[in-house]
């Protein structure tokens, strides 16, 4: 079996998670943590009144009426402006991965997503002198759903098709523009990718506009991909068979000591990172149907079903104290202060829980339960759904209570999940402690007969 596992799996795995496009979504949604954390706490700031009796009458006491001005501008700011960032990070990454700065690529990248994009408004009404309405269109406006959370999959296409053509033209010599040696070096680069920027622009524009005018009937390519293959995407990674396929193949990889979240992050990230963005948005717009809301948004496995880390570790830290807190006491020293915050690797190799049969089991099966009691919960309409980003260190169950918006009811589902988490790890602590009691036994039997 461990043959196999090294032969098959653990290389393809490692090619997964190693894979320079899935690296350089993954690094780069990450990356703009400061951005989504800020205006993830804007919002719950702005709508903590929906789970707090008499918050808003407190803070417009304190700071008058207008006091979700500056939340609004947060987001704003930040989450109305998510594919902008996303292409223009995502194409330095990726640039990078090829020895290229980064600079001029993501530039070029910006601006070929910008090509694409619808340049008007339609179905604006105007008031006329007489009294009457008309409704046409405005060029030079730009719709919000081009730059927020809604475009994110179509900019991430973008970016990597735009990157990719970019760096291969910059490769080939009789495109390089060479300039004097005494010119500043800053100009010599700029003019070194002069060609191969102007290109790329020309060519995705090129294909956007043959693409609307010969093949998709006015419609725009963003729109086109965002009907094709977007949607059907992400409403197949907003399911119950979905999350459970997540939940077990990143506890799968950890057992053969990988780092599962690692490994998948570049393909569930920017799923999961669009629908929580969706469900910030309609937080922000204060909709209070909990059926538009997606399940599987944002952190949903962080503060739901990763309770101590990967495997629900804190439950098993617990099941040790409860079982025999001085037979453990080493394990529990060790891995209970980093568990509290998420952290679990001193648990997951000083079990050992990795390449560890005995553990197999619970390690895996404990994620996949807590994922469907997680899901079904907030589907059913009995949590909240997540509506605010969090830190994956935020301590179990007040990752639940932050996450939906500080209902109480994703503390008591965080809370509820963990103690699942408990009953089941119990029986294996209690078989492990007999194993080595027995291990103890034969040793000492072993020693006494060779003396």
């Amino acid at each position: 079996m461990m043959n196999f596992i090294e032969k098959y799996i653990m290389p393809t795995a490692g090619k997964i998670g190693s894979q320079r496009h899935l690296l350089a979504i993954r690094d780069a949604l990450i990356g703009m943590i400061a951005i989504t954390m800020v205006g993830s706490f804007a919002v719950l700031i702005n709508n903590l009144g929906g789970a707090i009796k008499g918050y808003d009458k407190m803070m417009e006491a304190v700071f008058g009426v207008n006091w979700k001005t500056l939340g609004g501008d947060i987001w704003w700011g930040t989450f109305a402006f998510m594919t902008v960032f996303a292409v223009v990070g995502i194409a330095n990454k990726l640039a990078r991965s090829y020895g290229d700065e980064g600079f001029e690529a993501m530039l070029v990248a910006l601006a070929s997503y910008f090509v694409l994009v619808p340049q008007s408004l339609s179905a604006v009404t105007v008031t006329l002198e007489n009294g009457e309405t008309a409704t046409g269109g405005v060029w030079g406006l730009v719709n919000s759903t081009y730059t927020n959370s809604t475009a994110l999959f179509t900019g991430i296409i973008v970016a990597i098709v735009a990157t990719e053509i970019f760096v291969r033209l910059s490769k080939v010599k009789q495109l390089v523009i060479k300039l004097p040696d005494g010119v500043p070096p800053a100009v010599s680069k700029a003019f070194a990718k002069l060609i191969p920027g102007m290109l790329t622009i020309f060519v995705i524009a090129l294909v956007g506009l043959v693409f609307r005018l010969y093949l998709s009937d006015g419609v725009y390519f963003n729109d086109w991909l965002n009907s094709v293959l977007v949607k059907p995407l992400t409403n197949a990674a907003d399911s119950l068979p979905f999350a459970i396929g997540i939940a077990f193949f990143i506890h799968f990889f950890w057992v053969l000591g990988l780092h599962g979240p690692n490994i998948l992050g570049g393909i569930t990230t920017p799923l999961f990172t669009a629908l929580g963005n969706e469900n910030i948005d309609l937080a922000a717009k204060g909709v209070q149907d909990w059926d538009k809301y997606n399940v599987m948004a944002g952190p949903f496995f962080d503060a739901f079903v990763f309770l101590g880390g990967s495997g629900a570790t804190l439950g098993l830290i617990i099941s040790m104290i409860l079982v025999n807190r001085k037979r453990n006491k080493q394990m529990i020293a060790l891995g209970g202060a980093p568990g509290i915050f998420q952290i679990n690797e001193p648990v997951l190799f000083g079990m050992p829980i990795v390449l560890n049969p005995m553990w197999f089991i619970p390690f895996i099966g404990t994620p996949i339960v807590l994922t469907i009691t997680s899901y079904l919960s907030i589907s059913w309409g009995l949590v909240h759904p997540v509506t605010t980003n969090i830190p994956w260190v935020t301590p179990a169950i007040v990752g639940g209570w932050l996450s939906t918006g500080g209902h109480i009811s994703g503390a008591i589902l965080a809370a509820a999940n963990l103690v699942i988490s408990i009953l089941i790890y119990i029986p294996f602590v209690v078989m492990q402690e007999r194993i080595d009691i027995r291990k103890i036994k034969e040793a000492s039997n072993n020693q006494s007969a060779s003396m």
